[in-house]
């Protein structure tokens, strides 16, 4: 794990921090972790951009509860706390860096306390689930750990109203978890984990313990094909997302959609192979696409009312 976020709340949880102070450590908890999105988000203005940090932080607050802890009761223990110090930040009560920049962020944007409740709820599967059986159980899960953040992200943007917005959004978050599951496959299998659909996987010949042994062949590659003709079909609508936006959001939230639908790319050219090493871009790949995902992004017309 590359920033203990665990391990650092624990240790700075009754540290006094002045709201500039605890957003400079969820920045440093986004670059580490994660310098997709810390780039990608960049160019917003400063409140927004420190915003978006501390919704970040608290995502790898409760994902690492998941995925870096082994035992259920510490796990059922720390999602319990996580859902307590949420509550008490909502009310004022703030202590530490993460929950003093958030509480920042949900004064300045009103943020509904729901979407990370909802985020919560989602992690916490993780504890119990790691089959599902059809693409509606999947979805479930999907929609709440990437959606709903996707819907955190607006809030914090703000945008047009238009009557599918709710929809765009939600399936954007759905394209990019589809193909954070392709990407991951490997690190999920060695956790037990599989969470490709049981159908979907019977319909190609496969079961769970083909997954968990990484087996690559021609009936994985199919079966993969599929997720991705998915995550493209979500791609497109939550593209409609985009003309709402004002101009720096829309190209943060293009440079996150673009850079997935690069990753996809580079999956499907090396046919579905994720069992021999990790897809992803070099530094100066990143760098580039970036700057061309937000020139895109900038040159978007209005929105559609349909």
């Amino acid at each position: 794990m590359a920033f203990d976020v665990l391990a650092e709340l624990e240790a700075r949880a009754n540290e006094r921090y002045t709201p500039e102070g605890a957003y400079a450590w969820c920045r440093a908890v986004t670059k580490q972790r994660a310098s997709n999105f810390y780039y990608a988000f960049a160019i917003l203005p400063p409140a927004k951009r420190n915003a978006i940090y501390a919704t970040y932080a608290f995502c790898g607050y409760v994902d690492d509860i998941a995925d870096e802890l082994t035992d259920r009761a510490r796990q059922e223990r720390e999602i319990a706390l996580a859902r307590e110090r949420l509550a008490g930040c909502y009310a004022g009560d703030r202590r530490g860096p993460l929950f003093v920049a958030l509480g920042d962020a949900i004064d300045r944007f009103g943020v509904p306390q729901p979407y990370f409740e909802e985020l919560i709820s989602g992690v916490e599967m993780d504890f119990t689930i790691n089959r599902y059986a059809t693409w509606s159980d999947l979805e479930q899960y999907c929609y709440r750990v990437a959606s709903v953040v996707g819907q955190i992200c607006v809030a914090i943007f703000g945008s047009k109203p238009h009557p599918r917005a709710g929809e765009f959004v939600a399936s954007m978050g759905l394209g990019l978890q589809i193909v954070n599951i392709m990407r991951d496959v490997r690190e999920d299998a060695a956790r037990g984990r599989v969470y490709f659909p049981a159908d979907e996987l019977a319909a190609h010949g496969l079961t769970a313990e083909d997954i968990l042994a990484c087996r690559h062949d021609d009936r994985f590659a199919a079966m993969m094909a599929a997720q991705g003709g998915r995550a493209r079909r979500y791609f497109a609508l939550g593209r409609r997302l985009l003309p709402l936006l004002d101009v720096r959001s829309r190209m943060c939230v293009n440079v996150l959609q673009g850079v997935y639908a690069e990753l996809l790319t580079r999956i499907e050219a090396r046919n579905y192979d994720m069992f021999s090493e990790r897809v992803r871009l070099s530094g100066p790949e990143k760098v580039a696409a970036i700057a061309r995902l937000w020139t895109g992004a900038a040159l978007l017309g209005p929105a559609r009312s349909g």
